[in-house]
């Protein structure tokens, strides 16, 4: 089913939390389809528009916001006492953490975005256990000529707002004693930046995953490439949400695909970027698992059954598109979802869960948004006051959970998912309720 952009209104309410919230706004405002037509072969997908007949569609967590503060001029002329400094909770885990950025090119695709026959191209993050930081420094949270378009979508400046410092150490050694790792991918949401995962994905690496995030060029909104140059969103207006996961999982396989040339020791880097001491030697091929909220997490489902390799899946409140989620997968699946979506309520999730032949969780997280499993969270009600948002307004995005304890909630119940099933430590946390956990509803 093909369905019209959102109104001008709503794209531009996105913006208070960035574009990877309009799936939020749009669902929340309840557009409904334009047309009926028949998906055309191949065409790409914005992501707005589900190609299920009823689509999941929340009236309360993800209501529109109704204010007009989020328009760049309201934050013009503001002075340097006005300015905020972002942060990230830190991760806690029992390692530093380490980091490097690599420049990755897919010979064998073109890319579905744009014209010609340019090959696919992306950007990824590794993010891994180090052995020492000193000397090296953090790496930001977004490079800073991406950084300065992600600003500019909300309209705001770097002068008003300095993104945050990662616990992320560039090219600090691997933590050799620790032996070869269980490797995790991330995929974000619409029109996002693979920056967006950093609070889940950090805490992950300090406790001894090696993590990749991947920025899906021409969809995100905004890629940084070497030397600057910037990719921003190609989408075409009507395009279909099953296209943009299957992309998304050929990414996915072409960045598994480069994993195993480093873990051969090769270099993917296609301007020879220096790899970090001792990451060859760390990476377990035979142990990775993939996560993604949005519609980062609708493309678990088709990546998982492309790829064999990912030995376990989980998705954060994203729903779900295409035919992957109608295949029976025998391997350890997690659905966790914001406080009114689960199963009971969104069809392409009950689907998929009928599907599922091997070990399968659904958790939800109390008083929560879709929002709330991105970096979002704890980034926008810092800038609250720069953006013009009430607590009101916070609450209608975000949920009424306190922003920390959402950020500490995901991570636990995240690590111990992949723990049990890729390092075969078994919690009693994914048995049911858990009085340190109240937040957390088992979804039966």
């Amino acid at each position: 089913m093909q369905h019209r952009r959102p109104p001008r209104r709503s794209r531009l309410l996105s913006r208070a939390v960035g574009t990877a919230g309009a799936l939020a706004v749009v669902l929340g405002a309840g557009i409904a389809p334009a047309s009926a037509a028949t998906k055309a072969p191949g065409a790409p997908a914005t992501g707005f528009s589900p190609d299920e007949d009823v689509p999941w569609a929340p009236t309360k967590d993800e209501a529109p916001l109704q204010h007009k503060s989020v328009h760049p001029a309201t934050t013009h002329g503001r002075t340097e006492a006005d300015s905020v400094q972002l942060n990230l909770p830190a991760p806690t885990g029992r390692y530093p953490v380490g980091t490097v950025s690599l420049h990755l090119v897919d010979t064998s695709r073109t890319d579905p975005y744009v014209s010609g026959n340019t090959p696919r191209e992306l950007m990824v993050s590794v993010w891994y256990p180090a052995a020492a930081t000193s000397g090296h420094a953090q790496a930001p949270w977004m490079p800073p000529v991406s950084g300065a378009s992600f600003l500019a979508s909300r309209g705001l400046s770097p002068e008003q707002v300095s993104l945050p410092e990662t616990a992320g150490h560039v090219l600090a050694p691997v933590d050799t004693k620790l032996g070869k790792l269980p490797v995790l991918l991330y995929s974000t949401g619409l029109h996002s930046d693979r920056a967006m995962g950093t609070a889940l994905v950090e805490d992950l690496a300090s406790r001894g995953y090696i993590v990749i995030t991947v920025d899906h060029t021409h969809d995100a909104n905004e890629v940084e490439f070497p030397g600057g140059r910037l990719e921003t969103d190609a989408m075409p207006s009507n395009a279909h949400s099953s296209h943009t996961v299957a992309v998304r999982a050929a990414d996915i396989h072409f960045v598994i695909n480069q994993l195993a040339r480093i873990a051969k020791g090769g270099d993917p880097d296609v301007d020879h970027t220096k790899l970090p001491a001792g990451l060859a030697g760390a990476v377990d091929m035979s142990r990775i698992g993939m996560f993604g909220w949005s519609l980062g997490g609708a493309a678990v489902p088709p990546s998982m059954q492309l790829d064999s390799r990912i030995a376990a899946g989980a998705d954060l409140d994203g729903q779900f598109f295409g035919p992957a989620t109608r295949e029976n997968l025998n391997r350890p699946v997690m659905l966790f979802s914001s406080g009114t979506h689960n199963r009971n309520d969104d069809s392409s999730w009950r689907t998929f869960w009928s599907h599922l032949t091997g070990y399968r969780l659904d958790i939800q997280l109390k008083g929560s948004a879709h929002l709330s499993f991105s970096d979002n969270e704890t980034m926008v009600p810092q800038e609250a006051g720069l953006l013009g948002l009430s607590q009101s307004d916070l609450q209608q995005q975000f949920g009424t959970i306190d922003p920390n304890r959402a950020i500490n909630v995901q991570r636990v119940y995240l690590a111990a998912f992949f723990d049990q099933q890729l390092r075969d430590k078994h919690s009693t946390l994914l048995d049911g309720p858990n009085k340190r956990y109240p937040e957390i509803n088992f979804v039966r």
